[in-house]
Protein backbone atom coordinates (compact mmCIF):
# COMPACT_ATOMS: atom_id res chain seq x y z
CA UNK A 1 0.00 0.00 0.00
CA UNK A 2 3.01 2.28 0.43
CA UNK A 3 3.21 4.77 -2.10
CA UNK A 4 -0.47 4.29 -3.79
CA UNK A 5 -1.97 7.34 -5.21
CA UNK A 6 -5.55 8.21 -3.77
CA UNK A 7 -8.19 7.65 -6.44
CA UNK A 8 -10.23 10.90 -7.35
CA UNK A 9 -13.79 11.36 -7.18
CA UNK A 10 -15.11 15.02 -7.96
CA UNK A 11 -18.05 16.64 -6.18
CA UNK A 12 -19.83 19.52 -8.75
CA UNK A 13 -20.45 22.93 -7.62
CA UNK A 14 -23.56 23.32 -5.92
CA UNK A 15 -24.33 26.28 -9.63
CA UNK A 16 -25.26 23.12 -11.49
CA UNK A 17 -28.64 22.98 -12.31
CA UNK A 18 -31.18 19.89 -10.88
CA UNK A 19 -32.28 17.52 -13.30
CA UNK A 20 -35.82 16.99 -14.46
CA UNK A 21 -37.65 13.90 -14.06
CA UNK A 22 -39.74 12.29 -16.85
CA UNK A 23 -41.29 9.42 -15.34
CA UNK A 24 -42.14 9.65 -11.03
CA UNK A 25 -43.67 6.00 -9.66
CA UNK A 26 -45.95 6.00 -6.66
CA UNK A 27 -44.79 2.25 -6.13
CA UNK A 28 -41.16 1.13 -5.14
CA UNK A 29 -38.72 0.94 -7.91
CA UNK A 30 -35.39 -0.97 -7.49
CA UNK A 31 -32.54 -2.23 -9.46
CA UNK A 32 -29.50 -4.57 -8.16
CA UNK A 33 -26.46 -3.11 -7.01
CA UNK A 34 -23.24 -4.99 -7.19
CA UNK A 35 -20.31 -4.57 -5.00
CA UNK A 36 -17.12 -4.12 -5.60
CA UNK A 37 -14.49 -3.64 -3.05
CA UNK A 38 -17.99 -2.30 -1.04
CA UNK A 39 -18.77 0.43 -3.27
CA UNK A 40 -22.50 -0.04 -5.27
CA UNK A 41 -22.50 -0.30 -8.74
CA UNK A 42 -25.66 -0.04 -11.44
CA UNK A 43 -26.51 -0.63 -14.52
CA UNK A 44 -27.66 2.90 -16.27
CA UNK A 45 -29.02 3.82 -19.72
CA UNK A 46 -27.66 6.76 -20.80
CA UNK A 47 -30.13 8.70 -23.90
CA UNK A 48 -31.51 4.95 -24.55
CA UNK A 49 -27.87 3.35 -24.99
CA UNK A 50 -27.02 0.85 -22.79
CA UNK A 51 -26.62 -0.37 -20.19
CA UNK A 52 -23.28 1.47 -18.68
CA UNK A 53 -21.55 0.39 -15.14
CA UNK A 54 -22.17 3.44 -13.17
CA UNK A 55 -20.83 3.84 -9.22
CA UNK A 56 -23.12 5.18 -7.00
CA UNK A 57 -21.70 7.86 -4.29
CA UNK A 58 -23.42 9.75 -1.87
CA UNK A 59 -20.16 11.36 -1.37
CA UNK A 60 -20.76 13.73 -4.77
CA UNK A 61 -22.85 16.86 -4.60
CA UNK A 62 -24.38 17.49 -8.07
CA UNK A 63 -26.29 14.86 -10.45
CA UNK A 64 -23.61 12.92 -12.48
CA UNK A 65 -20.40 12.52 -14.24
CA UNK A 66 -19.44 10.68 -17.19
CA UNK A 67 -16.30 9.19 -18.25
CA UNK A 68 -14.37 11.10 -21.58
CA UNK A 69 -14.62 8.00 -23.60
CA UNK A 70 -18.46 7.78 -22.80
CA UNK A 71 -19.52 10.88 -23.21
CA UNK A 72 -17.27 11.00 -26.34
CA UNK A 73 -18.83 7.55 -27.42
CA UNK A 74 -22.80 9.04 -27.26
CA UNK A 75 -21.34 12.55 -28.83
CA UNK A 76 -22.78 14.19 -25.84
CA UNK A 77 -22.46 17.88 -26.30
CA UNK A 78 -20.67 20.47 -23.56
CA UNK A 79 -23.07 22.60 -21.50
CA UNK A 80 -20.40 24.54 -19.71
CA UNK A 81 -18.24 24.16 -17.25
CA UNK A 82 -17.41 23.89 -13.31
CA UNK A 83 -14.73 24.26 -11.42
CA UNK A 84 -13.38 21.37 -8.96
CA UNK A 85 -11.02 21.70 -5.75
CA UNK A 86 -10.34 18.86 -3.47
CA UNK A 87 -10.74 19.28 0.41
CA UNK A 88 -7.07 21.66 1.07
CA UNK A 89 -9.25 24.11 -0.65
CA UNK A 90 -5.63 25.20 -2.36
CA UNK A 91 -6.35 24.47 -6.11
CA UNK A 92 -9.04 23.56 -8.53
CA UNK A 93 -9.55 22.79 -11.61
CA UNK A 94 -11.79 23.69 -14.66
CA UNK A 95 -13.78 20.97 -16.27
CA UNK A 96 -16.66 20.60 -19.11
CA UNK A 97 -19.93 19.50 -18.20
CA UNK A 98 -22.24 17.88 -20.73
CA UNK A 99 -26.15 17.42 -21.31
CA UNK A 100 -27.55 13.97 -20.73
CA UNK A 101 -31.03 14.17 -22.54
CA UNK A 102 -32.39 11.18 -21.12
CA UNK A 103 -30.52 8.80 -17.54
CA UNK A 104 -32.83 5.72 -16.72
CA UNK A 105 -32.06 4.14 -13.57
CA UNK A 106 -34.32 1.59 -11.66
CA UNK A 107 -37.04 2.44 -13.76
CA UNK A 108 -37.09 6.17 -13.14
CA UNK A 109 -35.51 8.67 -16.40
CA UNK A 110 -34.33 11.58 -15.56
CA UNK A 111 -34.03 14.70 -18.21
CA UNK A 112 -31.91 17.35 -19.44
CA UNK A 113 -29.18 16.28 -16.72
CA UNK A 114 -26.24 18.37 -16.56
CA UNK A 115 -22.55 15.57 -15.93
CA UNK A 116 -19.36 16.43 -15.49
CA UNK A 117 -16.95 14.98 -17.95
CA UNK A 118 -14.15 14.01 -16.10
CA UNK A 119 -11.07 10.96 -15.52
CA UNK A 120 -13.01 7.73 -13.33
CA UNK A 121 -10.25 6.01 -11.47
CA UNK A 122 -10.47 2.11 -12.42
CA UNK A 123 -9.57 0.81 -9.02
CA UNK A 124 -12.52 -0.89 -8.67
CA UNK A 125 -13.47 -1.91 -12.11
CA UNK A 126 -14.51 -0.45 -15.60
CA UNK A 127 -16.82 2.56 -14.46
CA UNK A 128 -18.17 4.37 -17.01
CA UNK A 129 -19.96 6.83 -14.94
CA UNK A 130 -20.77 8.12 -11.51
CA UNK A 131 -24.46 8.97 -10.16
CA UNK A 132 -24.06 11.86 -7.36
CA UNK A 133 -26.06 12.59 -3.96
CA UNK A 134 -28.67 15.70 -5.66
CA UNK A 135 -29.96 13.03 -8.33
CA UNK A 136 -32.25 11.27 -6.25
CA UNK A 137 -33.52 14.38 -4.52
CA UNK A 138 -37.28 13.43 -5.01
CA UNK A 139 -37.29 9.91 -3.90
CA UNK A 140 -36.86 8.34 -1.28
CA UNK A 141 -33.53 6.97 -1.95
CA UNK A 142 -32.40 3.53 -0.26
CA UNK A 143 -29.26 1.90 -0.60
CA UNK A 144 -29.43 -1.63 0.81
CA UNK A 145 -26.41 -3.53 1.05
CA UNK A 146 -27.30 -6.39 2.65
CA UNK A 147 -29.88 -7.34 -0.23
CA UNK A 148 -27.93 -5.03 -2.93
CA UNK A 149 -30.87 -3.31 -4.16
CA UNK A 150 -31.27 0.31 -4.79
CA UNK A 151 -34.75 1.42 -4.69
CA UNK A 152 -36.48 4.81 -5.53
CA UNK A 153 -39.49 5.46 -4.25
CA UNK A 154 -42.25 8.39 -2.82
CA UNK A 155 -42.82 9.55 0.66
CA UNK A 156 -41.33 10.59 3.59
CA UNK A 157 -39.06 9.48 6.75
CA UNK A 158 -40.65 10.35 10.17
CA UNK A 159 -38.60 11.07 12.74
CA UNK A 160 -37.32 8.63 15.87
CA UNK A 161 -36.13 10.39 18.37
CA UNK A 162 -32.78 10.08 16.82
CA UNK A 163 -32.33 6.47 16.90
CA UNK A 164 -32.46 5.28 13.76
CA UNK A 165 -33.51 7.93 11.53
CA UNK A 166 -31.02 10.97 12.23
CA UNK A 167 -31.08 14.58 10.44
CA UNK A 168 -28.32 15.43 7.68
CA UNK A 169 -27.54 18.48 6.19
CA UNK A 170 -25.85 19.09 3.20
CA UNK A 171 -22.73 21.15 2.89
CA UNK A 172 -21.28 21.04 -1.03
CA UNK A 173 -24.29 19.02 -1.31
CA UNK A 174 -23.08 15.67 0.22
CA UNK A 175 -24.68 14.32 3.31
CA UNK A 176 -23.44 15.01 6.96
CA UNK A 177 -24.50 13.48 10.44
CA UNK A 178 -23.43 13.94 13.90
CA UNK A 179 -21.31 10.96 15.66
CA UNK A 180 -19.09 10.06 18.90
CA UNK A 181 -15.87 8.66 18.51
CA UNK A 182 -16.01 7.79 22.77
CA UNK A 183 -16.45 11.58 24.10
CA UNK A 184 -15.79 13.42 21.42
CA UNK A 185 -18.62 14.49 18.83
CA UNK A 186 -18.05 15.17 14.94
CA UNK A 187 -19.58 14.99 11.95
CA UNK A 188 -19.70 12.53 9.68
CA UNK A 189 -20.04 12.42 5.89
CA UNK A 190 -22.26 9.49 4.47
CA UNK A 191 -20.10 8.34 1.60
CA UNK A 192 -20.81 5.10 -0.70
CA UNK A 193 -17.71 5.95 -2.56
CA UNK A 194 -15.69 6.12 0.18
CA UNK A 195 -13.98 3.15 1.97
CA UNK A 196 -14.39 2.84 5.69
CA UNK A 197 -14.02 5.41 8.44
CA UNK A 198 -12.01 7.46 8.40
CA UNK A 199 -11.23 10.35 10.85
CA UNK A 200 -9.38 13.68 10.41
CA UNK A 201 -5.83 13.96 11.95
CA UNK A 202 -7.66 17.15 13.85
CA UNK A 203 -8.81 15.21 16.33
CA UNK A 204 -6.31 11.79 16.67
CA UNK A 205 -4.17 13.60 19.61
CA UNK A 206 -7.99 13.62 21.43
CA UNK A 207 -8.31 9.79 20.83
CA UNK A 208 -7.20 6.56 22.31
CA UNK A 209 -6.31 4.04 20.64
CA UNK A 210 -5.27 0.48 21.79
CA UNK A 211 -1.74 1.30 19.56
CA UNK A 212 -0.60 3.83 18.33
CA UNK A 213 -1.75 4.54 14.79
CA UNK A 214 0.30 3.02 11.84
CA UNK A 215 1.54 4.51 8.44
CA UNK A 216 0.16 2.54 5.77
CA UNK A 217 1.31 4.77 2.99
CA UNK A 218 1.03 8.16 1.24
CA UNK A 219 -1.99 9.42 -1.02
CA UNK A 220 -2.33 12.39 -3.36
CA UNK A 221 -4.89 14.87 -3.45
CA UNK A 222 -5.21 17.78 -6.40
CA UNK A 223 -2.61 19.85 -4.58
CA UNK A 224 -1.35 17.83 -2.03
CA UNK A 225 0.59 14.71 -0.29
CA UNK A 226 0.27 13.47 2.81
CA UNK A 227 0.79 10.25 4.87
CA UNK A 228 -2.02 8.31 5.95
CA UNK A 229 -2.56 6.49 9.09
CA UNK A 230 -4.56 3.36 10.66
CA UNK A 231 -5.57 2.25 13.95
CA UNK A 232 -7.56 0.33 16.29
CA UNK A 233 -9.51 2.64 18.83
CA UNK A 234 -9.86 2.21 22.20
CA UNK A 235 -12.95 3.68 22.49
CA UNK A 236 -16.50 2.67 20.49
CA UNK A 237 -18.37 5.09 17.70
CA UNK A 238 -21.78 5.88 17.80
CA UNK A 239 -23.92 6.90 15.50
CA UNK A 240 -27.48 7.19 16.59
CA UNK A 241 -28.85 4.04 18.40
CA UNK A 242 -26.03 1.78 16.83
CA UNK A 243 -22.40 1.47 18.28
CA UNK A 244 -19.78 0.72 16.27
CA UNK A 245 -17.12 -1.37 18.99
CA UNK A 246 -13.64 -0.18 18.73
CA UNK A 247 -13.41 0.20 15.22
CA UNK A 248 -10.19 0.24 12.93
CA UNK A 249 -10.10 3.97 11.43
CA UNK A 250 -7.97 5.69 8.55
CA UNK A 251 -6.56 9.00 10.26
CA UNK A 252 -5.55 11.53 7.14
CA UNK A 253 -4.94 14.76 6.97
CA UNK A 254 -7.34 15.80 3.59
CA UNK A 255 -10.87 15.47 5.14
CA UNK A 256 -11.97 18.22 7.59
CA UNK A 257 -14.97 15.93 8.77
CA UNK A 258 -15.01 12.20 9.42
CA UNK A 259 -16.03 9.98 6.33
CA UNK A 260 -18.59 6.91 6.70
CA UNK A 261 -17.46 4.82 3.74
CA UNK A 262 -17.84 1.39 2.11
CA UNK A 263 -16.99 -1.07 5.15
CA UNK A 264 -18.83 0.90 7.48
CA UNK A 265 -22.06 0.61 5.55
CA UNK A 266 -21.91 -2.51 4.44
CA UNK A 267 -24.48 -3.92 7.26
CA UNK A 268 -27.32 -1.26 6.50
CA UNK A 269 -30.08 -0.23 4.87
CA UNK A 270 -29.66 3.51 4.27
CA UNK A 271 -33.12 5.66 3.30
CA UNK A 272 -32.21 9.03 2.19
CA UNK A 273 -34.80 11.64 2.64
CA UNK A 274 -33.67 15.17 1.26
CA UNK A 275 -36.87 16.87 1.42
CA UNK A 276 -36.95 16.64 4.85
CA UNK A 277 -33.33 16.13 5.61
CA UNK A 278 -33.30 12.68 7.52
CA UNK A 279 -31.53 9.24 6.76
CA UNK A 280 -32.52 6.16 8.43
CA UNK A 281 -30.14 3.45 9.09
CA UNK A 282 -31.58 -0.06 9.17
CA UNK A 283 -29.50 -2.75 10.50
CA UNK A 284 -30.22 -6.72 12.25
CA UNK A 285 -27.21 -5.83 14.71
CA UNK A 286 -27.13 -2.89 17.20
CA UNK A 287 -23.39 -3.26 17.69
CA UNK A 288 -21.26 -4.03 14.77
CA UNK A 289 -17.24 -3.97 14.01
CA UNK A 290 -15.78 -2.18 11.34
CA UNK A 291 -12.42 -3.78 9.85
CA UNK A 292 -9.73 -2.26 7.89
CA UNK A 293 -10.74 -0.92 4.44
CA UNK A 294 -9.51 -3.29 1.87
CA UNK A 295 -8.61 0.17 -0.64
CA UNK A 296 -6.78 2.78 -0.59
CA UNK A 297 -8.72 6.46 0.71
CA UNK A 298 -10.92 8.06 -1.53
CA UNK A 299 -10.60 11.98 -1.60
CA UNK A 300 -13.84 13.90 -2.69
CA UNK A 301 -12.87 17.01 -4.55
CA UNK A 302 -14.90 19.94 -3.18
CA UNK A 303 -16.05 23.19 -4.69
CA UNK A 304 -14.30 25.89 -5.23
CA UNK A 305 -13.73 28.54 -2.73
CA UNK A 306 -12.57 31.03 -6.01
CA UNK A 307 -15.54 33.58 -7.23
CA UNK A 308 -18.16 31.04 -8.90
CA UNK A 309 -17.88 31.87 -12.63
CA UNK A 310 -21.04 34.04 -13.48
CA UNK A 311 -21.79 31.41 -17.06
CA UNK A 312 -22.34 28.86 -14.33
CA UNK A 313 -25.51 30.29 -11.99
CA UNK A 314 -28.23 28.68 -13.35
CA UNK A 315 -31.00 31.40 -14.72
CA UNK A 316 -34.49 31.20 -13.60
Amino acid sequence: MFGHVARLTAALTSAIAISGVLIAQDNPSSVPIQLTHGKPFVSVMVNGKGPFRFVIDTGTSGDAFVSAELADQLNLPVSGFVHLSDPSKQGSQKVPTVTIQTLRVAGVSFTNVKAVKHALGDADGNCDGLLGFQLFQNYLFTLDYPRRRLTLASGALQPDGEQSVLPFHMPDGIPVVAMRVGDIPIEAQIDSGGTGLSLPERIAPRLKFIADPETRGSAQSMSTRFLLRVAKLASDVRMGSYTFTKPTVEINAAFPLANFGASAMEKFALTFDQKNGLVRFESTQQTLRISAAQTQLKLDLSPSEKPRDISLVPVG
